[in-house]
């Protein structure tokens, strides 16, 4: 059986935290425990996990770094380090990130820069950019999370930072019904359909940020918006274009569980479309795309 990092692992507690973004209602309105995930990943050998912030209210931050330190410190769960939030362009941000230089277990920092009310380029603000130099000196990562007709605003942000790490999240954002040519591509307006854009430029761009040696692709996020009747070929695209456009030494796995699972999907389901659509890939590289990569790029021993 193959064995997963899992460098994408959503977890959240809502007796003991805000997300703002739950106060309409929906499926994700609810907790979402270690125990859940550990329950919705049993058929998966997932050895070790990476959380991933959920951008919960600023005034918990420090509250969400030690809830997750706590988790890695514990020995019954595979969580072994986490990427916690944080806004760079705070003035205050490089002593906030300097707190965790100490801590084995922070791994990096998120900023999702999707949401309709951040504007295009917000990246590109000498503060923002300022924070994330900083990251570098501190060896924390960066995830970029933008959307994917923005793709060029990382690629310039990755230029002015050439000693911070990257994680691409979600195959940057691709609509994988754009990238098979089931659908046409259309920027349309960012604020209706964030995850807009057109098929070349999301290809031209990725390829683009392969070529740099401090950033690396995350393969993840996808699967959320399969439709019904979905296959691995719809998603086989999407995939293999990163896994080229990087390289079998810079791409890693994210489950995004629960949100993987908005689209009915499963997390299993998720895993079992990747192993397939790899099937034809050395075994090394497999290892290094589910497991290697991951183990040391984020230093998890």
């Amino acid at each position: 059986m193959a064995t997963f990092i899992d460098t994408h692992q959503h977890l959240w507690d809502l007796s003991l935290f805000k997300l703002p973004w739950t106060d309409g209602g929906g499926d994700l309105a609810k907790d979402h425990l270690m125990s859940d995930y550990q329950t919705a990943t049993e058929q998966v050998n997932v050895s070790k996990t990476v959380y991933m912030e959920v951008d919960m209210h600023p005034s918990q931050r420090m509250a969400e770094a030690n809830y997750v330190t706590d988790l890695c410190l514990s020995e019954n769960n595979p969580m072994a380090g986490a990427v916690i939030s944080g806004e760079p362009s705070d003035v205050d941000f490089a002593q906030y990130a300097a707190q965790f230089s100490d801590n084995r277990y922070i791994k990096g920092i998120r900023r999702i820069l999707h949401p309709p009310e951040t504007s295009p380029a917000h990246c590109l603000q000498s503060d923002f950019v300022k924070g994330i130099q900083e990251l570098g000196n501190l060896n924390l990562s960066f995830d970029i999370c933008v959307r994917p007709s923005e793709l060029k605003d990382a690629i310039n942000l990755v230029d002015q930072c050439p000693d911070t790490r990257f994680v691409v999240d979600h195959c940057g954002n691709a609509d994988p019904y754009i990238v098979n040519q089931q659908d046409s591509g259309s920027n349309g307006d960012w604020r209706e359909k964030p995850y807009a854009h057109e098929r070349q430029q999301w290809m031209d761009d990725m390829e683009n940020l392969g070529e740099y040696p401090n950033v690396i692709c995350k393969i993840s996020g996808i699967i959320a918006r399969v439709r019904k009747g979905w296959s691995p070929d719809d998603l086989a695209p999407t995939v293999n274009h990163c896994l080229n456009a990087f390289g079998p030494d810079k791409v890693v796995f994210g489950g995004d569980w629960p949100v993987c699972t908005v689209s009915g999907a499963t997390f299993e389901q998720w895993a079992s479309a990747l192993l397939q659509i790899i099937s034809m890939r050395s075994e090394v590289d497999q290892s290094k795309f589910l497991y290697e990569n991951a183990n040391e790029f984020y230093g998890l021993g």
